[in-house]
């Protein structure tokens, strides 16, 4: 008898739950049948065609007397369980026209409108609310830009001038990266209202599913901290305040230590859930935080600004600072802005890669 290679434990005392991460199908045993698979993954040859049990393994296909398929994955099982975890989700139907996709599709919308939806917010007091400027600074500062110009001028840089960026420029950019536009209000009278707020990014299941954490450390009159942006009211709220190098945060990369602003998007998986009940929402979530940085960074590069990004978090250390206390919110990604000459290294690594004899920078 063959082991399925695509299962999954997790201790359950006393029993397990076993998980086929391929097929998505999940099964909680009780200690008999979990101390019966523990001696049949030892010694297969055990397998008895005349146990209840044994029987029940292969009919869930958890063992088989023919060999599973399993293709070489060249990676580390971790990614391998998301992957296949996330892929071919089983649909009860698979509509066969547009009409009865349409069907489908409005009555799923209507079961899930009756759940109620996690609307929590966060750092939220009305005495701590700090009001940006009206993002009006936009309208001079863009008009004149064009996608082509913006898209070439774009650039990853790792050293930033110890300049302030104006608070307007930034409120512009806050506004039109992460706000719910008043511009793009009501447009399609057949949206419920709690799907009417429109970013400029693409959102799964219109759901805007991110939370947006501003890190300012040097802007014109404003306070250092970490704050808690409110998209539909373009505010801010303190989260913290703190002396801390930014680079502790992102994994040691302290060149970015001096970078005037930027913000962690953070994924809310929970409003991702109510839609999406399976694991490939996860893939969704990756997906809008992956949309709004590149809003960001072409929206602070058209304000003449340059910006860097990662995804190398010190993820218990920012979730600790923002006041993230539940898996349901994951900061995701941290991108960040300032005035710049352009520099792709920092000048430390600079320094290094001009006196090496290693040729693989300069190529």
């Amino acid at each position: 008898m063959y082991m399925n290679p695509h299962m999954f434990f997790l201790a359950n005392a006393p029993g397990l739950i076993i998980w086929d991460y391929k097929n998505h199908k999940q099964y909680e045993l009780d200690e008999a049948h979990s101390l019966r698979l523990v001696e049949l993954i030892a010694n297969p040859s055990l397998f008895n065609i005349s146990s209840a049990m044994d029987l029940a393994f292969v009919k869930n296909k958890v063992f088989s007397a023919e060999i599973f398929d399993d293709s070489y994955w060249g990676w580390d099982i971790l990614s391998k369980i998301f992957h296949l975890g996330t892929k071919d989700i089983p649909q009860t139907a698979v509509p066969q026209n547009v009409e009865e996709w349409a069907r489908l599709y409005h009555d799923h919308c209507r079961e899930i409108m009756d759940k109620p939806v996690n609307e929590k917010t966060t750092h939220r007091r009305a005495e701590d609310v700090i009001s940006l400027p009206k993002p009006e600074e936009y309208k001079r500062i863009f008009v004149e830009k064009s996608l082509i110009s913006t898209l070439l001028s774009r650039k990853t840089c790792r050293s930033f001038q110890d300049r302030s960026v104006e608070l307007e420029l930034l409120s512009s950019i806050l506004y039109l990266s992460f706000g719910y536009l008043n511009e793009r209000q009501n447009e399609d009278p057949h949206v419920p209202e709690r799907f009417g707020a429109r970013r400029s990014s693409p959102s799964g299941g219109g759901l805007n599913a991110c939370d947006i954490y501003v890190y300012i450390n040097n802007v014109e009159d404003f306070p250092r901290g970490y704050y808690a942006y409110h998209a539909a009211e373009h505010t801010l709220t303190l989260v913290a305040k703190t002396d801390q190098p930014l680079g502790q945060l992102l994994a040691g990369q302290h060149f970015i230590d001096d970078i005037p602003f930027g913000v962690f998007i953070a994924g809310r998986l929970d409003k991702m859930w109510w839609k999406y009940e399976h694991s490939r929402a996860y893939r969704v979530s990756l997906f809008d935080t992956g949309h709004l940085s590149q809003t960001f960074q072409l929206v602070s590069t058209a304000a003449g600004l340059k910006t860097w990004l990662t995804a190398a978090l010190s993820d218990d250390q920012i979730e600790q600072l923002l006041g993230i206390v539940d898996y349901c919110t994951q900061p995701l990604l941290f991108v960040g802005a300032g005035y710049s000459n352009g520099a792709t290294f920092s000048k430390e690594l600079l320094s290094l890669v001009e006196t090496s004899d290693d040729t693989s920078y300069k190529q």
